[in-house]
């Protein structure tokens, strides 16, 4: 019986990699979906929109979206 603890990180590699924690795609126009919103990237300005929960047009910076977390689907 062992009585190591598995740190953090180490737990992390056991489970895989999280959803989303890849880069973000860079070509205009890619989709990707950020706590049930739809973003897509603007191309000439390197920014990602979409709309929040009341409909009000939201931008997010890719840093923005790597925190809150992302996917290429619903």
């Amino acid at each position: 019986m062992s009585t190591k603890t598995e740190t953090g990180a180490e737990t992390a590699q056991h489970r895989g990699p999280r959803p989303g924690a890849g880069t973000l795609p860079t070509a205009p126009c890619s989709v990707v979906w950020s706590k049930g919103h739809a973003y897509v990237l603007e191309g000439f300005r390197a920014r990602w929109v979409g709309v929040d929960d009341r409909g009000r047009p939201q931008v997010l910076s890719a840093a923005d979206l790597q925190r809150r977390g992302w996917s290429r689907t619903r």
